[in-house]
């Protein structure tokens, strides 16, 4: 799996969750492409060379998602915009540069394509794909970088057992703050909310304009309040670990799968976390 150069941690599945800062991630991410990845040319028309850029939407384009999706493209103004059509018009996207205010910008190239699966009656067959499990995959792959390359494993089972087994960081409690994203946690349950989940690792300048940079992700294998210290999963490197003063928590879940270990009673929930390799701020 390739990393970032650039992350923002959302801390859910749908942007449904908070559509505002959602956009304001997105805004975010855009305005530093724009800053590191666009070379200024003086006295040359068009003024900036960019590297390209490829924007991905969520595929919500109804009430919200829709109006989401017209400040997307009014603030990126993309030179090209691809549009997947199907046979049921109702459940396509308006016509045209239908974001433009004036409803035709001859600045666009707009491609717009069929569904490319279709019945005996040419009309479009939506396939079905199941989210969840997708994800899922995604977030097992994640984390098998936490392990060798050259270690054999086969199965999501076999992953499953070596990442119960593998020697987690010692993240010291003091060092870092912990922000629970789209909720409020009492104080004396934030420990317990933390514990087996899957986390941002984030850096915090310190500046409120600013927002936190997202450097990976991590399980919280384990707490000790007596030590000051958290046990954290993750294959962020120790560089990069280090830099870490803020701990992320939304509502992305550890997959069932790595939850399920022959042998292990509850893993991630269990006291017998084995000792970590420390990581010093």
């Amino acid at each position: 799996m390739l990393s970032s150069n650039r992350c923002l941690f959302f801390g859910d599945v749908s942007s449904k969750r908070d559509p505002s800062i959602y956009l304001k991630y997105i805004f975010a991410l855009y305005d530093y492409y724009r800053k590191e990845y666009c070379i200024s040319e003086k006295g040359e028309n068009p003024p900036m060379t960019e590297l390209p850029l490829i924007v991905n939407t969520s595929g919500w384009v109804k009430g919200v998602g829709y109006a989401m999706l017209v400040d997307m493209l009014k603030y990126i103004g993309p030179t090209h915009v691809v549009k997947i059509n199907i046979s049921a018009e109702i459940k396509n996207l308006p016509a045209g540069a239908f974001w433009s205010d004036g409803g035709n910008d001859g600045t666009v190239n707009l491609v717009e394509i069929n569904s490319a699966r279709q019945d005996s009656f040419n009309r479009s067959v939506l396939v079905q794909k199941d989210a969840r499990l997708l994800r899922d995959l995604r977030i097992t792959a994640y984390f098998r970088q936490c392990l060798p390359r050259d270690f054999t494993i086969t199965t999501i089972k076999e992953l499953a057992h070596a990442l119960t087994s593998h020697c987690p960081c010692e993240v010291p409690i003091a060092s870092i703050k912990i922000k629970h994203l789209h909720c409020e946690v009492p104080n004396s349950e934030i420990f317990y909310s933390l514990n087996a989940s899957i986390v941002g690792l984030a850096v915090d300048s310190g500046d409120s304009e600013n927002l936190p940079w997202c450097v990976g992700l991590g399980i919280v294998r384990g707490i000790d309040t007596f030590k000051g210290v958290l046990f954290v999963i993750t294959p962020v490197p120790r560089s990069s670990l280090q830099k870490v003063n803020l701990l992320l928590q939304g509502y992305i879940q550890i997959p069932t799968s790595l939850l399920q270990v022959q042998g292990c009673i509850s893993p991630y929930l269990s006291a017998n976390t084995m000792n970590g390799s420390k990581v010093s701020s």
